[in-house]
């Protein structure tokens, strides 16, 4: 870390201010902003959310993003890095900021993990389990069946799904709405998980929540009381009974098995609703 302590800017505008305006773009996804938050958040405790920018060097913002996340996975301080950056360039763009100065920190290295598709006969034994809920099986299958981002999944509401058509609509990662195409196995399990309902979310939690944790009305089941099972509680669950895999490791088996059985790249990109090759080859490297 060099010892110069160039300002960030000459505003007097404050951090917490600034990443207000930052996460409050319109043109963010859900998901995105609750990632730059916690960037933001998480900075805005080390440096002060009141500290006017005009107070900041390039050296404390250094120092604060390394002692954060320095110790953590390259991924991980790759996407905080980056998420800072944009931030940086975001004040740039409304000329908050009037230099030209890059936080003294680079991206590392990630090493490619060939390790991560699911083995079939693990997934076989998944779908076999005597002690696992339908809601658990459901979801499981959907996210291996459709390759389906687990967000996705769980946003789900009954009144998205075509039994008759073996279909899902959802919104995607960009806020595109999708279709995705499930198989017999989800078909068999899906009615059971319905239970007789017509709205309201598909994947339920055990129980109503208490008064003072009331969900919002978009994640409560009209019907029953119960709200929309959460990531934290799914993955726990899914962590539990598989012995350490995780919810993304079933879409990411779902687009592997597809390319060891050699299936064609067009449909290798409808299934993983990818754009770029490059992010494809994370799940379905290609063969010599």
């Amino acid at each position: 870390m060099s010892g110069r302590a160039a300002p960030l800017t000459t505003t007097a505008r404050l951090l917490g201010e600034a990443a207000a305006a930052f996460l409050g773009q319109p043109d963010l996804a859900a998901s995105t902003r609750r990632s730059y938050q916690q960037t933001l958040g998480r900075l805005e405790r080390e440096l002060g959310a009141d500290q006017p920018l005009t107070t900041l060097t390039a050296d404390q913002v250094t120092a604060a993003i390394a002692a954060a996340w320095g110790g953590r996975a390259p991924a991980t301080w790759n996407r905080h890095l980056a998420t800072f950056r944009s931030f940086l360039g975001f004040c740039r763009r409304r000329r908050w900021l009037t230099d030209h100065l890059s936080v003294d920190l680079e991206r590392r290295p990630e090493p490619a993990d060939r390790t991560k598709a699911i083995p079939l006969p693990e997934l076989e034994r998944l779908w076999r389990l005597d002690d696992i809920g339908v809601r658990e099986k459901a979801l499981w299958r959907l996210l291996y069946e459709t390759a389906a981002r687990a967000s996705e999944a769980l946003s789900i509401n009954v009144e998205d799904l075509e039994l008759d058509n073996k279909r899902v609509r959802v919104r995607s990662k960009g806020g595109d709405l999708d279709w995705l195409h499930f198989q017999t196995g989800l078909a068999r399990l899906l009615p059971r998980l319905i239970d007789g309902r017509i709205r309201g979310p598909l994947f339920l939690s055990e129980r109503a929540p208490v008064p003072a944790r009331a969900p919002a009305v978009v994640d409560r089941c009209p019907d029953t009381g119960r709200a929309r099972l959460s990531y934290r509680r799914a993955e726990a669950l899914f962590r539990e009974a598989s012995g350490g895999w995780t919810l993304h490791q079933l879409r990411h088996s779902a687009l592997t098995h597809l390319a060891e059985q050699n299936a064609s790249l067009p449909l290798l990109m409808a299934k993983s609703r990818h754009t770029s090759l490059r992010s494809l080859q994370r799940y379905a490297p290609p063969g010599r």
